[in-house]
């Protein structure tokens, strides 16, 4: 029973397909009733429909949580449906470009960052000043091995291990809050994210060459983790990285 999420409101970031698909219907197993949200509804609406027949309720709500305003309208907006948050999963993220560090630009960097670390950070503390006030709550955040060991994506390690040290920072500040922080870092996983990497034969010969299981994740490996960060079963973990990466990070 302590890993259940009965009772319990989500809000899951880049929840359309991937990772985040798997983890907004995964949690909803659990018991959770889910927030579903990503740029465009079209996609959200099919995940709705698939969460809507484990029996939780779902409300999709397009947001581009890179624009302050729509982080305010998002929180404001899940408020007004559940009049609470719970458990906050940081997921969407983005990387256009497969420039080297050498060749990459101003205009990549900012995009990257500006979705991946900024976004995950003001969307968190919007919703922590909720959890503040309802006693507390659960905040994951979804980095990458990428943000402890660099790899053919320069800018995107640099944003995914400002989410490691953000995650720390949280954790360690909200304590107080008893709201508890963690992430995971994916190795690679067979996402539409990251198929430029899983269905080049060189960069996946070369990434299974360092697993020891030696083949990608599946998006719905990922969701265990973070059932366990989104329960009670977690109660005394905060500001943690749970690696789920086949080994690569040994």
């Amino acid at each position: 029973m302590e890993f259940s999420l009965k009772n319990k409101v989500l809000l899951i970031t880049g929840a359309s397909r991937g990772i985040g698909q798997s983890a907004a219907i995964g949690l909803a197993q659990a018991g959770a009733d889910v927030v579903i949200t990503s740029r465009k509804l079209p996609d959200l609406e099919k995940v709705a429909e698939e969460i809507k027949k484990t029996g939780r309720k779902c409300l999709a709500v397009p947001a581009h949580v890179g624009k302050m305003e729509e982080i305010n309208n998002l929180v404001k907006r899940v408020l007004e449906e559940f009049g609470g948050i719970d458990i906050l999963v940081n997921n969407a993220a983005t990387n256009p470009s497969m420039a080297s560090a050498i060749d990459i630009d101003e205009r990549t960097w900012d995009s990257i960052m500006n979705l991946n670390l900024k976004g995950l950070f003001f969307l968190s503390q919007a919703v922590a000043r909720v959890m503040r006030e309802k006693g507390g709550g659960k905040i994951i955040n979804v980095s990458s091995v990428a943000g402890i060991t660099p790899d053919l994506l320069p800018v995107y390690s640099i944003s995914k291990a400002g989410v490691i040290m953000a995650t720390k920072v949280m954790a360690q500040q909200w304590a107080q809050y008893n709201i508890r922080v963690n992430a995971i870092a994916p190795g690679l996983t067979k996402t539409r994210f990251s198929e430029a990497l899983w269905k080049n034969p060189d960069i996946l010969k070369m990434a299974m060459s360092r697993t020891p299981l030696a083949r990608p994740a599946e998006p719905e490996e990922m969701v265990g983790a973070i059932i366990y960060l989104a329960s009670d079963a977690s109660s005394y973990v905060t500001g943690q990285v749970i690696a789920i990466d086949g080994g690569m990070t040994i």
